[in-house]
């Protein structure tokens, strides 16, 4: 089957817009990460906040992962419901009502939960206590992109000894996201947050950093024991402009049809921001890359409506064209949907539920 007939075939049989992800590509993409973190002598754990699928956090553990990320404890149940043991939980979690549920997903698998202030650090015991055992806690820590984490050494210090306090506590290590650009300057923290939690007798068994454009620094920082890559598994228009993945890595494409030619120069996709999303990715141009007609622009969104700009187009679409398109984040893609079709080159496999879709808590 050619392309062109793989994608009347996806119309045919799922309608569009359809998600659709090349498996080849996701083992591919799984591989070169595990790959990566061997050579660099590091455990692989990665974020499933971009796939959401126990079926594929198997086999990223298949292949060698261990352990995974999860953003919500809704995720982090999910998987373990899909037989994942070992769950990074990389955001503070606060409440009566996840401290019950954390409880019981400790009693139940291997949970490590990160913070950054004492008040979330305050009520993770209560958790402890229902499981019954003791819960890890990794520090998380800003080197820069000022997002959650403590910001000075000072702070790390004084939350781990506040953690190793704690009954039912165990203080596990240091957290990290590093801006790409940033590595000599989380290597200074590390060492001087290592340095400072040793006057008080405790060591980081766990330094765990992030973000697939960071996998070109694997082994530039001492002493990181794991790394979370989360959008390497599909890749997106985001990971091409960082230079960290080619088109070729890109697994995911959204099968879009074109449903208006009202213009010479414009068009009407029934892909809007309901499946491509408003993402613009970080000022990327336009909402997506189009891969048959790379000059047109998806230009903005209604809801189910991706206005084409075909200016600076010499081919352009006709009505009825089916058409791939890569989009700019990945991750808010798939949590538009409840299915991904699953292909492999030109042929159709089936499909593959989203199975921790919308697990905001």
């Amino acid at each position: 089957m050619s392309i062109e007939a793989l994608k009347s075939e996806v119309a045919r049989q799922f309608g569009t817009p359809a998600v659709v992800i090349d498996l080849d590509v996701v083992e591919r993409n799984i591989a070169r990460v595990q790959a990566l973190c061997d050579a660099a002598g590091i455990a692989n754990r990665p974020h499933i906040k971009t796939h959401k699928s126990p079926v594929i956090a198997g086999m990223q553990r298949e292949a060698g992962a261990r352990g995974i990320t999860c953003q919500k404890l809704g995720e982090a149940e999910i998987m373990a419901e899909g037989g994942q043991e070992d769950i990074l939980i990389a955001y503070n979690l606060l409440g009566e009502e996840k401290m019950g549920r954390l409880g019981k997903l400790l009693s139940q698998v291997t949970v490590t939960v990160a913070a950054d202030n004492p008040v979330v650090v305050a009520g993770l015991p209560h958790a402890a206590a229902i499981a019954g055992r003791d819960l890890e806690v990794v520090v998380e820590c800003d080197t820069g992109r000022k997002r959650a984490g403590v910001e000075t050494v000072a702070e790390a210090v004084a939350l781990a000894t506040d953690i190793a306090s704690r009954p039912g506590l165990s203080f596990a290590g240091f957290m990290l996201y590093p801006p790409e650009d940033a590595t000599v300057e989380t290597q200074a923290f590390l060492d001087k947050a290592t340095a400072g939690i040793r006057e008080f007798g405790l060591e980081p068994r766990i330094v765990s950093t992030g973000g697939t454009p960071n996998l070109r620094n694997l082994g530039k920082m001492r002493n990181v024991t794991e790394h979370r890559a989360g959008t390497s598994v599909f890749n997106d228009r985001m990971m091409l402009a960082a230079g960290v993945a080619g088109l070729e890595d890109c697994a995911l494409t959204v099968y879009a049809t074109v449903v208006s030619r009202a213009g010479p120069e414009r068009g009407i996709l029934d892909s809007g921001s309901k499946t491509l999303t408003s993402d613009t990715g970080g000022g990327l141009d336009g909402h997506g890359l189009i891969l048959e007609h790379p000059q047109a622009r998806i230009a903005r969104f209604a809801e189910e409506h991706g206005f084409l700009d075909l200016s600076a187009c010499n081919d352009r679409p006709n009505i009825g064209d089916v058409v791939r398109i890569v989009p700019n984040h990945v991750c808010v893609v798939v949590n538009m949907v409840d299915r991904l079709v699953t292909v492999r080159g030109d042929r159709i496999v089936g499909e593959l539920p989203v199975a921790a879709r919308g697990r905001l808590i």
